[in-house]
């Protein structure tokens, strides 16, 4: 047997002895791919003298087989460790700028409202007003939200796409904060 045949029965065996070390029935078809460069072993003689007695397999019928000694390329790093939950994409509408159709919680006791000027969203996001008294929130596009009330709270939603100012009462002032819906 030549030293040619050699290595392709110890790589068939390899590739064997690992699909059968992986599950059989419920494993998965792998990819197309080069096979390794063998190293300089010797196989055992019982593995010689059981190949040499059966044909030599020509791989799958569906692909024809390697033509060059090119090493396989290693499979890819996981680009997370195990055990590392993972996250989810923002919303495919989401900007730096503009955020998705979230809830912004906007309590009117704790923030400086006259820093905020503008707002961006996109459409089903809720502007959540926290420590106001009913009917003192007002908006200049009613067509494009869904406005209530209940407990000292505004939920604002918005429910179409446009430019929609808000307007707050505060200490005897009011502010107005645009918003923009896509």
């Amino acid at each position: 047997m030549s030293q040619a045949s050699l290595r392709r029965l110890g790589v068939l065996l390899a590739a064997t002895v690992g699909v059968a070390a992986c599950g059989g029935g419920d494993a998965v078809s792998p990819l197309p791919v080069q096979p390794p460069l063998p190293t300089r072993t010797t196989p055992a003689p019982s593995a010689i003298a059981a190949t040499s007695a059966s044909p030599a397999s020509t791989g799958s019928p569906s692909r024809p087989p390697p033509t060059s000694a090119r090493p396989a390329a290693p499979p890819p790093a996981p680009t997370r460790p195990r055990g590392t939950p993972r996250t989810t994409p923002p919303p495919t509408d989401a900007t730096p700028a503009c955020q998705g159709a979230v809830r912004y919680d906007l309590p009117l006791a704790e923030t400086e409202i006259e820093l905020l000027k503008s707002l961006c969203f996109a459409t089903g996001a809720v502007l959540r007003i926290q420590g106001i008294g009913p009917g003192l929130v007002t908006v200049d596009r009613p067509e494009l939200v869904s406005q209530q009330y209940e407990a000292g709270v505004v939920d604002i939603r918005f429910v179409r796409a446009g430019t929609v100012a808000v307007t707050i009462p505060k200490d005897d002032r009011e502010h107005t904060i645009t918003v923009v819906v896509r």
